[in-house]
């Protein structure tokens, strides 16, 4: 099994207390987002948990927290996402200097083959013209290329959220042509500094600039890491261009706090500033506590290392 924590929040920023206590419990509860009143019983044991995918944009407060999941036995690596936005964009994220920082840390602490850098979501508008991307790409590949091995980029997708939220700053998606160019210059910068670049659930082709896609939750990755190749298939609910395999997410919606405005699991701030207070990191669920009316199930789970590829 794969987990997830989290597509739907930062987990490493605002939730890493929780998920400790969950491993060390051994289990967690994970609500359905389409009906709360369904709840999972997820088994977190490492004997059947191969490997945790981090999704963050800054695991500073995870930082010390790093050798307790060591010390419990799992496997795990992180995508870490550094774009070139301001306060406009990102709201409540620390200054990009501390950010950036942050990198090289968690780099030097778990090796910079267990972390890739996301640049996403690319966006344009008068204030982050193509051109901006072009330079502000360049900086970070010059600034990151020691720390880790992979960039992941992917283009804005003007979900029904993302629309209303960011409608003052981001009016429509990126151009085919426009994202040509960029996809080639990008190719071209990050070869400079040897970083290999994917993209991320891209429609379109850019194999021709040696760009190839990505698989965020990849199970080549994943072999690596384990020594073994992982039995798995494409998870059935991501978007169709999305190459991750299947994996558990832990998180919720409607709790990240970063305030960025191309978020898509994010309703308002509103529904954020109602939801957090409801966070106890003592509780089996990330937001709140189980009301006793709910129905939980035990969700089957098993390891999906291939034993015997192991063995050679």
């Amino acid at each position: 099994m794969i987990i997830s924590a989290s597509r739907r929040t930062d987990i490493p920023a605002f939730f890493s207390d929780w998920l400790i206590n969950r491993l060390k419990a051994g289990f967690v509860l994970i609500q359905n987002p389409r009906n709360p009143k369904r709840i999972a019983n997820v088994a977190l044991d490492p004997s059947v948990v191969d490997c945790i995918v981090f999704w963050t944009k800054n695991p500073q407060p995870m930082l010390n927290k790093l050798k307790v999941i060591d010390d419990l036995g799992y496997q795990y690596y992180f995508q870490f996402t550094i774009t070139p936005y301001d306060q406009q964009v990102e709201k409540n994220l620390p200054a990009k200097r501390e950010i950036l920082e942050t990198f090289k840390k968690l780099s030097h602490k778990i090796g910079k083959h267990r972390i890739i850098w996301r640049y996403d979501p690319v966006f344009i508008n008068k204030q982050f013209p193509l051109e901006y991307h072009l330079d502000a790409f360049g900086r970070l590949c010059a600034s990151l290329a020691d720390y880790t091995n992979t960039c992941i980029f992917s283009f804005i997708d003007m979900y029904a959220r993302v629309r209303i939220n960011a409608k003052a700053i981001i009016a429509t998606e990126v151009s085919e042509a426009d994202k040509k160019r960029i996809a080639q210059s990008f190719s071209a910068i990050a070869g400079h500094h040897n970083l290999r670049l994917m993209t991320c659930s891209e429609t379109l082709d850019f194999t021709s600039y040696g760009i190839a896609r990505a698989a965020c939750i990849d199970p080549s990755l994943l072999a690596n890491m384990l020594g073994a190749s992982v039995q798995s298939k494409k998870d059935p609910n991501q978007r169709p261009a999305c190459k991750c395999i299947e994996s558990i997410d832990l998180g919720a919606y409607d709790c990240c706090r970063h305030g960025c405005v191309y978020c898509y699991a994010t309703t308002s701030e509103k529904t954020v500033s109602r939801n957090s207070p409801r966070h106890d990191p003592c509780s089996p669920l990330l937001i709140g506590h189980p009301q006793g009316d709910e129905t939980i199930t035990v969700r089957e789970v098993r390891s999906l290392i291939d034993r015997q590829s192991a063995l050679f």
